[in-house]
């Protein structure tokens, strides 16, 4: 529904572009998922009707990959946030994708644990 969808101008240049030198290509619509089910059944759908699916996290990027060339849908992960296990024994942590590293640290802050810039697949 309306809350976990926008077709507004305004919304999808935002989900258009990261901080790279590539211009704004924005996509047809975004989308707010917030669970894995949620994203199964927007892949699938998506696939089905050939039709671009480009994940988006926080626009921090500096690749141009959330922009959506071939317009499409965006999956906005942000909403996405839980931290859903912590292993301080093996130093793993299960998280969904729309948690930062800020928010990743902030949650760590006390177990002597954090997690550095640069690491591969947090915003």
């Amino acid at each position: 529904g309306a809350p976990n969808v926008s077709t507004a101008t305004a919304v999808r240049e935002q989900h258009g572009h990261d901080e790279s030198m590539h211009p704004c290509a924005p996509p047809d619509a975004v989308v707010w998922p917030q669970s894995v089910g949620q994203v199964q059944e927007l892949a699938a759908l998506c696939h089905r009707r050939r039709v671009p699916m480009v994940p988006f996290g926080t626009g921090t990027g500096l690749e141009g990959g959330v922009n959506a060339v071939q317009g499409g849908v965006c999956f906005d992960l942000s909403r996405m946030d839980t931290i859903a296990e912590l292993s301080l024994e093996d130093f793993s942590v299960t998280v969904e994708p729309g948690v930062t590293r800020k928010a990743l640290n902030s949650h760590l802050r006390g177990t002597g644990l954090w997690f550095p810039v640069g690491t591969v697949g947090m915003g």
